[in-house]
């Protein structure tokens, strides 16, 4: 069909409307894009700073590892050193499941079950072992860990059968990976926080966090207010 003459001007202005409308949309979202990105990255101390602070839990930043799992929260409280120089951390949920996330150097492999039957992080006798994917899955009766090895670390994911199914633990174990800068500033305790000697893998309730051991003198309710510090063991007359 053809146009009328009198309507190509007006088709022409309609089309080259259309056109620049669209290309305005795009430049926007795209700014959106930009703009919400660098709101994301919000800023972290040099390498320096956070090197330092993995020294300050008497472990480095290059065994410092971080996890993912629905449902479950890191507990900053349990963040210590494993062994030597190891790293290790505890995943909480509201109710109470726990998720162990151990990072460890060893002379000798220790995820392959076939090398290292002991079960990491578990205790009694093995039930299962066996290959999954890239790691090893180990299991007790109470207790179950995934377990790999990477760059001469051992890396394992652990928690207690009831509390946690191996679907979950899988999950966890395959999104275990070094911490980036970024999670290194969330993970580790703050420039000058003195770090608690808690073993890691306690998680906070029996003792406030950055707390160590005999830190803190024990209440006795005992104890009278003046004299030498005797307990009380006034008895009545009749002895």
């Amino acid at each position: 069909m053809t146009s009328h003459p009198r309507l190509r001007p007006a088709l022409t202005a309609l089309a080259l409307t259309l056109t620049l409308a669209a290309t305005g949309c795009g430049t926007e979202v795209a700014s959106d894009a930009r703009a919400t990105g660098s709101a994301s990255a919000a800023p972290v101390p040099d390498r320096a700073e956070l090197e330092a602070r993995a020294l300050a839990v008497q472990t480095v930043a290059e065994h410092v590892w971080v996890t993912e799992v629905p449902g479950y929260t890191l507990a900053r409280q349990s963040v210590g050193v494993i062994g030597d120089d190891g790293f290790g951390s505890v995943y909480t949920t509201p109710d109470g499941g726990q998720l162990h996330l151990r990072v460890e150097r060893r002379a000798h492999a220790g995820a392959d079950c076939t090398k290292d039957p002991a079960p990491a992080g578990d205790e009694g006798p093995l039930v299962t072992c066996e290959r999954d994917g890239g790691q090893w899955y180990r299991a007790t009766e109470s207790g179950h860990a995934y377990a790999r090895e990477k760059g001469g670390l051992v890396v394992t994911v652990s928690g207690a059968r009831e509390e946690v199914d191996r679907a979950t633990l899988r999950s966890a174990a395959r999104a275990a990976h070094r911490a980036d800068d970024h999670e290194l500033d969330q993970v580790l305790p703050p420039a000058g926080e003195a770090p608690g000697q808690r073993p890691a893998g306690e998680v906070p309730g029996g003792r406030p966090a950055g707390e160590a051991p005999g830190e803190q003198p024990v209440e006795r309710g005992d104890l009278p207010p003046v004299g030498d510090g005797a307990p009380n063991n006034d008895v009545g007359a009749s002895g």
